[in-house]
């Protein structure tokens, strides 16, 4: 799943290419991307509702692009909020498209051409200038969900959500007391967005191979050290991966259908039994650990 600085390179793509343009028009062939605001549990939505979103967005300005940890939230005149959870395996793409029968047939840019991860096209809107923005999704998990800016921004899966890792507002004292009173293992607590925002399974263990933390050390246990090591180094990797715009290690582009470059520079993510970069050690990999795997090395990650 995209995490904050997948969906960060997203996000800052989307302001420098679509940012105060007009959506002309909608193109979907996936009904169910599109949820309901007040009833995302629905797993039939009715093509009234459909009819209903395509007209509420068209002739809508985009005024502005944020990112809630990994939401993006596109605000539209009107007072309309829509928001894009890309899920496990949707991305965002600028471009041009052509739709023939049930085939969506790419144009350009050249990435979006040649790369098949970009051809799973659901979602269309037609842009005044002649671009269009997609969202391509080959598992079609990822939702659009749009409403008065109000109502989509108290969402409960947006209001529950905890601090930006990133936010200058967002100190080192708030980030002990928070991980100081978990008794979780402390690779759950940094994926928990709950606690905090935007951090999954990659960069939970880049994360914690950085401060030389155990993934299975109950976060409670953590001496004032390792925490303060543990802020430095989350903040590091975060801000790393978003200059080098995301990890592709599976099927995340970036809006011109191009890989993300901190792929390259992973640590130790997804190189079980490969030498670790610091003492040697093979890194080893642990399975279920908050329902997903994580890897460390058992060197330098000692518990």
């Amino acid at each position: 799943m995209p995490e904050l600085p997948e969906v960060q390179t997203v996000v800052d793509d989307l302001n420098k290419k679509v940012l105060g343009r007009k959506i002309a028009g909608v193109w979907l062939d996936w009904p169910k991307a599109i949820k309901d605001p007040l009833d995302q549990s629905k797993t039939k939505i009715a093509h009234k509702h459909v009819e209903i979103f395509k007209k509420s967005v068209v002739g809508k300005k985009i005024l502005a692009i944020k990112r809630r940890a990994k939401n993006i939230l596109i605000y539209l005149s009107g007072d309309l909020l829509l928001l894009i959870h890309q899920k496990m395996t949707g991305h965002m793409l600028v471009g041009k498209w052509k739709i023939d029968g049930k085939k969506v047939i790419p144009i350009e840019p050249k990435a979006v051409v040649e790369d098949s991860y970009n051809r799973f096209i659901h979602l269309l809107f037609y842009l005044d200038n002649g671009q269009m923005l997609a969202l391509s999704d080959v598992r079609k998990f990822a939702k659009a969900i749009l409403g008065k800016t109000k109502q989509i921004e108290n969402l409960p899966e947006l209001v529950k959500l905890g601090p930006e890792p990133l936010d200058s507002k967002f100190k080192y004292e708030n980030f002990q007391k928070i991980i100081s009173s978990e008794h979780r293992k402390i690779k759950q607590v940094l994926m928990d967005p709950e606690v905090i925002a935007g951090i999954g399974n990659i960069y939970s263990d880049e994360i914690l191979w950085e401060a030389k933390i155990h993934p299975l050390k109950p976060a409670h246990k953590l001496n004032s050290a390792q925490l303060k090591t543990l802020w430095n180094a989350m903040r590091k990797i975060l801000v790393k991966a978003v200059k080098m715009r995301g990890t592709s290690s599976s099927d995340f582009r970036d809006t011109a259908g191009e890989k993300g470059n901190y792929t390259d520079a992973l640590l130790v993510y997804q190189r079980e039994n490969e030498p670790c970069n610091r003492c040697g050690e093979k890194i080893q990999r642990l399975k279920n650990v908050g329902g997903r795997s994580a890897h460390f090395c058992p060197q330098c990650q000692k518990i």
